[in-house]
């Protein structure tokens, strides 16, 4: 892939931030605790008895309901209930819903307490994040190269909930939650 987006497009693609922000499952701790359920192939024995709230989304996607379904033999008690993106973790917190899918670095999942499945059958590919810069840039600004490179896998996955839970959450200025990771986290 880094080849072809060089060849292609001139693009450079640096090594991953660190984290991976894939699709995830995720139920409110309360629940997943007194059921004991820590991964999708547990929640299989549940699910007849649980709602799902999805974004349109994953509805769609290859990679996204129809495919998880049939990896871990999920039946809900209804078909997933779709709504926006925004108001997932609302109706978890509300109980319309006792799971959602959501996305992996989601900055609610930290604030409610939530418990991400883990996909220990490996469905979802990974969705690392990685920066992609146009090659002259890397070229025209000096340092850029060297200053993007030192980020590379120093970003987990909680940095980046807590990152998004700040900006979302706490309406915080996204420029500032990244100087103050930078600050406490930076070479």
């Amino acid at each position: 892939m880094r080849d072809e987006y060089q060849r292609r497009f001139q693009l450079t693609v640096l090594p991953s931030l660190g984290f991976n922000n894939s699709f995830a499952l995720a139920m409110r701790g309360d629940d997943a605790r007194s059921k004991g359920i820590t991964t999708l192939s547990q929640l299989a024995q549940y699910a007849p008895s649980m709602r799902l709230g999805v974004g349109y989304e994953f509805l769609e996607r290859a990679d996204g309901f129809p495919g998880l379904a049939r990896t871990y033999g999920l039946k809900f008690a209804a078909p997933p209930s779709v709504m926006d993106l925004g108001l997932l973790y609302r109706a978890l917190q509300s109980k319309q819903v006792d799971i959602v899918a959501g996305s992996n670095t989601d900055g609610l999942i930290g604030a409610l307490g939530l418990v991400v499945l883990e996909d220990d059958r490996h469905y979802f590919p990974p969705y690392d994040a990685v920066p992609i810069v146009r090659t002259e840039s890397l070229q025209r600004i000096n340092g850029l190269q060297a200053a993007l490179t030192q980020l590379c896998g120093t970003i987990t996955t909680e940095d980046m909930r807590q990152m998004n839970y700040a900006v979302d959450g706490q309406k915080r200025d996204a420029a500032d939650v990244a100087r103050t990771f930078l600050a406490n986290h930076g070479p």
